[in-house]
Formats: C-alpha cells, sequence, structure tokens
C-alpha cells in the first residue's frame, strides 16, 4: 500500500517565503529524497493561506515510511531545518496510507 509522509509548515513571515521556497526547492527536498529514499516527493503552497507549504514525499509501502520518524535521517533534516528557519517556520509531520487510489 502506498503511502505519504507529509510535512506540513507555516512561514508566518511574508518576508521569509521567497527564501524559504528557494531553499526548500534547491536544498531540502532533494536532500530529504535522498536520505529517506522517497519514490518522489512533491510541494506546494496554500491557495487559501499563503503562509502554508506542503510536502509529500511517497513510498511504496507504509513499513517504509513509518520507520523515517525515528531515523538518524531525519533527524539530520530536522537540525538542518532548524538551524536554517530556527522558530521563524513552525512544520507538522503526519503519516497516510493511501486507502484507495483510482
Amino acid at each position: 500500500m502506498t503511502a505519504y509522509l507529509i510535512v506540513r509548515a507555516v512561514v508566518a513571515d511574508p518576508a521569509d517565503r521567497a527564501a524559504f521556497d528557494h531553499w526548500y526547492r534547491t536544498e531540502h527536498l532533494p536532500d530529504a529524497v535522498k536520505a529517506f529514499h522517497a519514490k518522489s516527493a512533491m510541494r506546494g503552497w496554500s491557495t487559501l493561506d499563503p503562509s502554508v507549504h506542503t510536502a509529500y514525499y511517497r513510498f511504496d509501502t507504509l513499513e517504509d515510511v513509518q520507520g523515517i520518524n525515528d531515523s538518524p535521517e531525519i533527524q539530520t533534516l530536522i537540525a538542518e531545518f532548524d538551524r536554517v528557519w530556527d522558530t521563524r517556520v513552525v512544520r507538522t509531520r503526519d503519516i497516510l496510507p493511501i486507502a484507495d487510489e483510482l
């Protein structure tokens, strides 16, 4: 069953949005795909709340994604995220197993 790691980030200060967008696109997203061995990744900004950025990392199985939350790889990425953005960007993570896909 396909599953996703979903990372929701809130960039509260509009002045940070362009820098965050560039950093996530060119550094964080490729680093995370490599570290997690994700099958693919995609990301985007909410049109309802322009401060909300969401990234989706796709995995073949739920088991593949479940091990990531406690892995050294995610801890390294969290540390880098915190170093760059400190408390200016608040984020949450969720794991979503796909129940149905047409």
